[in-house]
């Protein structure tokens, strides 16, 4: 019975500070503006962008998707399901907009 309580706090413990770290990275880079948070969208397009071949493009692309949803998926590539709104964006063609 003590081995069962030990793993379940364990499993808690590790819960809390994913939890923990994931407010943190979307707390990164934030400002405070009128009771909304508004990421900076151009230091984080920065980053997704940074290992593209197309690094304008990309950009402009970036920018325009986070001003829409005010979010931008963490890495240079993927993490679409961390941001919905990000992935949902479409071009005229059905295909994604946002990198």
């Amino acid at each position: 019975m003590a081995i069962f309580r030990t793993k379940v706090l364990l499993l808690l413990i590790l819960f809390c500070l994913t939890t923990y770290e994931l407010h943190l990275h979307a707390a990164e880079g934030a400002e405070v503006g009128e009771g909304i948070i508004k990421i900076d969208c151009g230091g984080r397009c920065k980053t997704r962008c940074s290992k593209s071949s197309r690094t304008n493009l990309c950009l402009r692309a970036c920018n325009s998707c986070c001003s829409r949803c005010n979010c931008v998926p963490p890495g240079t590539h993927g993490n679409h399901h961390l941001c919905p709104c990000y992935a949902s964006i479409t071009t005229r063609g059905g295909r994604l907009k946002c990198p």
